[in-house]
């Protein structure tokens, strides 16, 4: 018989045990997002699609040396390489990346591009919304990731004074 009693009495300690867990949650405030009304919040480090820096003249930080491109262990960075010249400068070193497509079909977002390169050119910024219902559209280019020009920035510059379209 004290076996039962003890039975019950272990079950019924249980599910209070249970039920004030229960009680201590609802007395805490109710976190919601209202998410396509508000901006979402996120933590600093979350990894959203990429973005392609630019310094505090407007211009390109990307210099194509690879090595994003080489540190991605799902090889979905394509990159071709230019020279600067005289006339035009996109970047601040001897190259600029003329393409550079990350393939968001195979991205794992891991930032081993964003660690890897030398100059910060590459980094994670705060956009999610990547989804898509063709698989096309997830190939982005670097027209698609180029952050914007600073306010007061003399973007690069073609010869004769007017702006490059790069």
């Amino acid at each position: 018989m004290a076996n039962k009693l003890e039975e019950v009495l272990g079950a019924a300690a249980a599910i209070a045990k249970g039920m004030s867990v229960t009680f201590q949650e609802m007395l805490h405030p109710t976190v919601t997002e209202y998410y396509p009304d508000e901006p979402p919040k996120f933590e600093e480090r979350y990894r959203g699609v990429h973005v392609l820096q630019r310094d505090e003249n407007g211009m390109e930080k990307c210099v194509a040396c690879f090595l994003c491109a080489a540190a991605c262990p799902s090889n979905c960075i394509y990159i071709e390489a230019a020279e600067n010249t005289a006339q035009v400068r996109i970047s601040g070193g001897e190259r600029y990346a003329k393409v550079y497509n990350i393939d968001y079909n195979r991205c794992i977002f891991c930032g081993y591009c964003v660690e890897a390169c030398p100059t910060d050119a590459i980094t994670h910024g705060h956009g999610f919304e990547a989804a898509s219902y063709s698989t096309a559209t997830l190939v982005k280019r670097k027209e698609d990731m180029l952050a914007p020009v600073p306010a007061g920035a003399t973007a690069p510059v073609v010869a004769g004074g007017e702006r490059s379209a790069h």
